[in-house]
């Protein structure tokens, strides 16, 4: 796939690109020149886990270690 550089430096990425790559408006890349390349990596702005913090909840009077030992099968130790 192609594309020009703009008279102000500007590039079109093409959209199937776009869309194999997750670019979405506002994306944030971080450009490098590497062996005579010019190299473009998405970057991560946000905390990924700030939407999740606090979501979480337990079944009513279980502690946290009855809990996971739950989902462990009572298998506290695996070595």
């Amino acid at each position: 796939m192609k594309s020009l550089v703009s008279e102000k430096g500007q590039v079109t990425i093409p959209k199937a690109l776009r869309d194999r790559l997750g670019l979405r408006p506002g994306t944030s890349l971080d450009f490098q020149a590497e062996g005579g390349k010019l190299v473009g990596t998405k970057t991560v702005n946000e905390d990924v886990f700030r939407k999740w913090r606090g979501r979480g909840r337990l079944p009513e009077g279980m502690s946290v270690d009855a809990y996971l030992n739950g989902g462990r099968d009572g298998r506290a130790d695996r070595r």
